[in-house]
């Protein structure tokens, strides 16, 4: 009788619901596998780059500390030439297209050369970041997983590894899980997050995050003395709006800068990588100059070499009494070694030169507003210039939080990183984001 008063499409519905929620978890599932495969290939990645290559460039001896980022430039280009087949030096950016394009492909051929382009790069201290690679590199594994399985992915978005495996790329480099999974949401959009995809982001970014600092420590990447601890008072919320001017103006510059670098790439060969070997071997120079460092040869590169890497070297510089002028100093040359490697076809990330900027932003506008907190100013400036120059304001915020351990400095932020995001306007440092309504 109840099987009569049932309504036909009932068990139409029902048996739609049962293969949905078997979908669902199918695809949680290959989510978790993919943050795995991710956290394993950044782990080794950042071993190669940072302990092998990087760490014997800053104890070697000093000429060879100021050649190191041209020779990786020239490495790189042959590596891109070659391996990846005339592939761009792209990584970021890649993910971003791949995301809004379905027919965009990420080629196993160009993933290669690109990762080992970049090993090449930030192993001999080209001035850009680890995360780029990773980030690429965890959505193109996802891509190809995805791609390989289509049965489990009847009917679910194209996109949903590829954010899977680029929020755990993020997750493990960082070791930040929560960061992972907003900045891969957050990023491919201007003012909008792909909200769809945030189950598997955040099941992805944990599970890479896991096995990473399973073969690691969870140790975070900053690391502030007990007595730095930053609290504030409400006079640094007026310093907190000063840092978002000064730095969504300073996202507004670099990101024109960045953009030129790129455009400086279609030159000939020979011609871009002399100039901008040149010009990385000069900034090495004048850098260990201004801050009063020994030129001698036979010497090491040591901790004060600030324009070698990704830059992490500068919150301990950051962190002892340094003038003003100094300050400036070492944030133009920091831009313009980035911008340099870009120029180069160097491969890697815009996201750590980002956070080292905006440090320097906060410290030298700390240096004039609050003078005895240095600390708090940093991790502003980390967070409105982050915010400002990707367009990921909530990603930025939680970086700092995650990264240093300081809860102190949220609520000026929220400021710091709102007044950027209001001055910065439509610009963007990558031209592949699109707005909402695109």
């Amino acid at each position: 009788m109840t099987t009569k008063l049932r309504p036909t499409n009932f068990n139409i519905r029902t048996t739609e619901l049962r293969d949905l929620v078997r979908r669902s978890r199918e695809v949680v599932l290959l989510a978790a596998v993919t943050g795995a495969i991710t956290g394993l290939f950044v782990r080794f990645f950042e071993y190669v780059v940072a302990e092998v290559a990087f760490e014997r460039v800053l104890h070697g001896p000093l000429w060879f500390a100021a050649i190191a980022p041209g020779l990786g430039l020239v490495a790189s280009a042959v590596l891109l030439r070659t391996l990846g087949n005339g592939a761009s030096p792209a990584t970021s950016d890649e993910y971003l297209r791949a995301f809004h394009d379905p027919e965009y492909p990420l080629r196993p051929r160009a993933f290669m050369g690109r990762i080992a382009a970049s090993i090449t790069t930030l192993g001999m201290g080209g001035a850009v970041g680890l995360e780029g690679p990773s980030l690429y590199g965890g959505s193109a594994i996802g891509s190809f997983i995805q791609r390989r399985l289509p049965a489990a992915f009847k009917g679910a978005d194209y996109r949903t590894l590829l954010v899977a495996g680029a929020a755990a790329g993020v997750a493990a480099i960082f070791k930040a899980p929560a960061t992972g999974a907003i900045f891969a949401l957050e990023v491919p959009y201007r003012d909008q997050m792909a909200r769809r995809m945030l189950l598997p982001a955040l099941v992805a970014s944990a599970s890479g995050y896991t096995t990473f600092v399973a073969l690691s420590s969870v140790r975070p990447i900053f690391l502030f003395p007990p007595d730095r601890a930053s609290a504030f008072q409400y006079r640094d919320l007026a310093g907190a709006v000063l840092i978002g001017i000064g730095c969504a103006l300073g996202a507004r510059a670099f990101s024109k800068l960045v953009r030129m670098a790129k455009a400086f790439t279609l030159r000939p060969i020979v011609t871009r990588l002399a100039v901008t070997g040149s010009m990385l071997t000069g900034l090495f120079v004048l850098t260990r100059i201004l801050t009063g460092d020994s030129l001698a040869l036979g010497s090491e590169a040591g901790p004060q070499s600030l324009t070698l890497g990704p830059g992490y070297n500068v919150f301990g510089w950051l962190l002892e009494p340094r003038a003003l002028w100094l300050l400036i100093a070492i944030l133009f040359i920091r831009c313009l070694a980035t911008a340099t490697t870009l120029a180069g076809g160097g491969v890697g990330g815009v996201f750590i030169p980002l956070v080292v900027g905006g440090a320097l932003v906060g410290r030298a506008v700390g240096e004039v507003v609050n003078p005895l907190d240095p600390t708090l100013y940093v991790l502003l400036g980390i967070a409105a210039l982050l915010g400002a120059g990707y367009r990921v304001p909530l990603a930025a915020v939680m970086f700092v939080a995650e990264t240093t351990g300081q809860p102190g400095f949220i609520v000026p932020a929220l400021f710091a990183a709102v007044t950027a995001e209001l001055v910065m306007g439509e610009q963007s440092i990558t031209t592949f984001q699109r707005s909402p309504t695109n």
